[in-house]
């Protein structure tokens, strides 16, 4: 009986040992790839090159050269140029990467490509969702990637020499992050263009125009409204004006500063957001399609350019009736071209009204495009200046020619 047991504790020793044998063999390093081996990818971007053909751009980090301070020939970027510019063709992207590979003696890492961009001449004639699907299955690429449609060339906008930032890799995402505009990434774009409309709006960027004594190139690419797509194409764009009744109808505000002009005053006054809300609340009523948007703001009051005494109740109101029919003028503005002119809802409609009513959506789904011009949009706005600021009078002004009322 003891025997039987020891060569059963001795088979199971000799299984385990067959098992760990092999780990023993195997180095910790075998698939590595050494930074010297890898060329780092921060941003990319696609132009339209013929009828047939795309162009692949990518801004490629150079290391070595970072932080040493020493000027390398045939870079592209900001001070130190700490970064290369490529390009290659292909009839598809998957062939341009191909393509582009053969231009570097490093492997392509897009672990760190944080910027996608889209030249608009392609985002107007070619569906972009085949592109899009490329991007979401590639292994490397980062889903939480900023994605923009540029009005110039994407080969040019890379080749900018960013004064204060490294390349346009941080210029864009810095600018994405500050909320001036629609902030939308890989796996946002890729959301909207399957979701219940199909549409999607993305930032639209335009090269900043520098001064006449300073270098052409020594400038940015800046955000100057919304690229609005719809069925994998752009059809159309909004300016940053009306950017913000988008952002309102889509509760993505975060940083505005609104100047209003009181009535029967010379002069203006701003103010800034201290927080927002909105929200979108469907209903359908006999066979009426209609949206109400409630939206909440809290403002600063940081400048007075008038003769009006902040310090008075109904001067407060009346300013808060003014911050209230400025953000209504946005949103109407953003509605007119958006939802009469374009036919696209890029406010999120669609999703609402599939929330509260999805049995009724389901039977009218199909017919969304017909639908979405004529909804309804009612609009209950409330707007409160809650710090006018420890000055209430007009320090600049004579006190005899402050207005009381």
């Amino acid at each position: 009986m003891r025997a039987i047991t020891f060569f059963t504790k001795l088979n199971i020793l000799l299984q385990i040992s067959s098992l760990l044998l092999p780990v023993t063999l195997l180095t910790g390093c075998w698939d590595r790839k050494e930074l010297n081996d890898m060329a780092i990818i921060t941003a990319a971007g696609i132009d339209k090159k013929t009828e047939s053909t795309i162009e692949l751009s990518v801004i490629v980090y150079i290391p070595k050269n970072a932080g040493v301070g020493e000027e390398m020939g045939g870079g592209n970027g900001g001070q130190g140029q700490q970064v290369l510019v490529r390009s290659a063709e292909g009839i598809s992207i998957a062939e341009a990467i191909s393509m582009l590979q053969q231009e570097f003696p490093r492997h392509l890492f897009w672990g760190h490509n944080e910027v996608f961009v889209i030249d608009e001449e392609l985002a107007r004639d070619e569906d972009l969702r085949p592109t899009i699907d490329f991007i979401m299955r590639h292994p490397q690429t980062r889903e939480r990637s900023h994605i923009f449609i540029s009005k110039q060339k994407v080969k040019n906008i890379f080749s900018l020499n960013p004064p204060l930032e490294r390349d346009l890799a941080e210029v864009l995402r810095n600018l994405a992050g500050l909320k001036i505009g629609v902030d939308i990434t890989l796996k946002d774009l890729a959301e909207m263009l399957i979701g219940e409309s199909g549409t999607a709006a993305l930032p639209y960027i335009d090269i900043l125009s520098p001064p006449e004594s300073q270098d052409k190139k020594q400038t940015i690419a800046d955000i100057i409204g919304t690229a609005v797509l719809k069925n994998g194409k752009m059809i159309g764009s909004i300016d940053a004006s009306t950017t913000r009744g988008l952002l309102w109808l889509r509760n993505e505000i975060e940083l505005a500063v609104v100047t209003v002009k009181p009535d029967n005053t010379e002069g203006y006054v701003s103010m800034q957001l201290l927080r927002a809300y909105s929200r979108l609340i469907p209903k359908i009523e006999n066979g009426k399609w209609k949206i109400t948007m409630q939206a909440k703001t809290e403002d600063d009051l940081i400048q007075n350019g008038t003769t009006l005494n902040t310090g008075n109740p109904q001067t407060i109101h009346r300013l808060e009736q003014d911050l209230k029919a400025d953000i209504d003028n946005k949103v109407k503005e953003a509605l007119k071209q958006v939802q009469h002119e374009m036919n696209a809802d890029i406010f999120g409609f669609a999703e609402a009204f599939h929330r509260a009513y999805p049995n009724v959506w389901k039977k009218y789904k199909q017919n969304w495009d017909d639908i979405f011009p004529t909804v309804e949009v009612t609009l209950e706005t409330t707007a409160k200046i809650r710090r006018p600021g420890i000055v209430t009078e007009p320090g600049a002004y004579p006190k005899q020619e402050v207005k009381t009322e």
